[in-house]
């Protein structure tokens, strides 16, 4: 018996359509009529709010005297939030990007839905790729880079979020924060 990745089937098109399909009947991803330019809006403004949560909250853990000042202990930290919201950052930055595509993920199961859909959408037919050429004519950043991105902070976050004590994380939360500002660095144009 081989064994196979968790998420083996994002690189799988024809696994990847079969779940596409199990959550088109579960109604967690349905086509849009129209483009919802608001909503997309809405969706990239809450995943740099997302980005700069994480990114104060790391702060706030690494600065002895912003603790000081807002009355906190040397010893608090919050870098399992840090690395909450920076997967949050990526995760709202994914879906205003497939609504861009009139594609929209909601629950249940909507991460997953979030997750399928843009390696769908973007990552199997190599969508993403040329439009990040076209957009960053020096830059060649491949779409399964991103996908990584986005399933190394989704797991991340649940390990992080229920399993690490929040002292514990800083070296990750770091990581998760560069991982968010780069994915919204490179779908930021395909959303304006």
């Amino acid at each position: 018996m081989v064994y196979r990745t968790k998420y083996e089937y994002l690189h799988d098109a024809q696994e990847l359509a079969k779940e596409i399909e199990k959550h088109r009947k579960a109604g967690s991803i349905f086509e849009e009529i129209r483009l919802d330019m608001p909503q997309i809006r809405l969706n990239f403004d809450r995943a740099e709010n997302e980005l700069k949560h994480a990114e104060t909250m790391f702060r706030v853990s690494s600065n002895n005297t912003l603790k000081k000042e807002l009355e906190l202990l040397e010893s608090d930290t919050f870098y399992s939030g840090v690395i909450s919201h920076a997967y949050y950052a990526i995760f709202y930055a994914t879906k205003a990007v497939l609504l861009k595509e009139k594609t929209r993920t909601k629950s249940p199961n909507v991460h997953k839905a979030t997750l399928d859909s843009f390696a769908y959408y973007f990552v199997i037919n190599g969508k993403l790729d040329s439009e990040l050429l076209r957009i960053y004519k020096s830059a060649i950043i491949k779409a399964d880079s991103l996908l990584g991105l986005f399933l190394f902070e989704k797991d991340k976050r649940g390990e992080f979020t229920y399993q690490k004590l929040p002292d514990a994380n800083k070296e990750p939360a770091d990581e998760s924060i560069k991982n968010a500002i780069t994915f919204l660095t490179h779908v930021r144009k395909l959303t304006s």
